[in-house]
């Protein structure tokens, strides 16, 4: 059997950090193995979660208060609640058995089988929301391109004078570095433009 974890985010407005830990306490035996972060709106790596993310292993059950304490998206809560099934984590949600009124005992069979539901439909929503977004990239793409946008880094334009130095490269009259320089290019980017010359 693993150890049991809890984890807390609050914002500095909400006053009822101590109500949570309690809460948790009821659940998670050893208070050291409940982490926290404070966290502002702005606050976008909390250590105390990627401190638990470091030490639970297979096997272990995370306590959480409410679901969205994994992340302020859709997106972000159903991958990490991905991440931790796949590394075999129980992930238990206590404010979703508030309406339960019996021991703690009574309610593990019940939190079970509600957070399996929760996971697998935050996981499902995350990705439909990543397709959708990927959708609409390519849709977008497709909408510049067929109005004659380019898409990507901004082309490289060849030196007016390309073609009458790339003659006498190619007949030998002028070196390779010697093109190279004259064309003020990377070496790599220029055997690309030749390339592209080549085969248009």
């Amino acid at each position: 059997m693993g150890n049991r974890f809890g984890y807390i985010r609050i914002f500095k407005k909400e006053k009822n950090f101590d109500t949570q830990i309690e809460n948790l306490k009821l659940y998670v035996i050893d208070e050291k193995n409940i982490y926290s972060d404070k966290a502002s709106v702005r606050h976008i790596e909390r250590e105390g979660f990627q401190n638990l993310l470091r030490v639970i292993r297979k096997g272990d059950t995370l306590y959480l208060n409410s679901v969205d304490h994994l992340g302020r998206t859709k997106q972000q809560i159903g991958d990490y609640l991905k991440q931790l099934d796949e590394r075999g984590v129980r992930v238990k949600i206590i404010s979703l058995s508030n309406t339960i009124k019996s021991s703690v005992e009574s309610e593990e069979r019940v939190l079970e089988i509600i957070n399996s539901v929760i996971i697998k439909i935050y996981t499902l929503m995350a990705q439909q929301q990543k397709e959708t977004m990927k959708q609409r990239q390519l849709e977008g793409i497709a909408a510049a391109k067929a109005k004659g946008i380019h898409i990507g880094r901004p082309v490289l334009e060849l030196p007016n004078e390309w073609g009458e130095i790339y003659k006498e490269w190619k007949g030998g009259k002028v070196k390779t570095k010697t093109f190279i320089d004259k064309m003020n290019m990377k070496k790599s980017t220029f055997y690309k433009k030749v390339k592209e010359y080549e085969n248009r």
